[in-house]
């Protein structure tokens, strides 16, 4: 058995934040002024992994060093309300066939639009679930978003 430790695994953090950068320099200077509902759907998506990234952080680090696990909440807490803004923001968007504007409380019974179009609506459902468990409410309306421990 070794004593000496594994090399880190690779870090893909950078790629997909120079993902993004490429994906903003391709498409949106030329692109739609209307943001697709699609778009805000991966956008959403990015969010939530983020989320869990933050998450798994905020816990592991957490426990060793209590400052840095407060401010990695916070930051976990921040990128859960701009995931529930793009959702908002999608159900705000109107439908690409129709142009018909759907009503956000039709997220609670599932898909009220049908498969696939309504992942969004799931993956929200899940994520919250889990944000209801590890967050309080007060944390979710605070306009502070730093935490001061000493």
């Amino acid at each position: 058995m070794s004593r000496t430790a594994s090399p880190p695994a690779q870090d893909f953090v950078p790629f997909a934040t120079a993902a993004l950068d490429f994906h903003c320099s391709l498409n949106i200077p030329g692109g739609p002024l209307v943001t697709t509902r699609a778009e805000l759907d991966t956008l959403h998506a990015h969010l939530v992994s983020l989320h869990g990234l933050l998450d798994a952080h905020a816990a592991r680090t957490g426990q060793l060093v209590p400052v840095e696990g407060d401010q990695l909440r916070a930051t976990r807490t921040r990128i859960w309300q701009a995931a529930d803004h793009i959702h908002a923001a999608y159900h705000a968007a109107p439908r690409p066939d129709s142009g018909e504007v759907p009503d956000r409380e039709g997220c609670q019974a599932g898909l009220p639009e049908g498969a696939p179009e309504l992942t969004i609506c799931q993956r929200h459902q899940r994520t919250a679930h889990l944000v209801r468990r590890r967050t309080t409410p007060a944390d979710l309306h605070s306009p502070f978003t730093g935490l001061v421990r000493r």
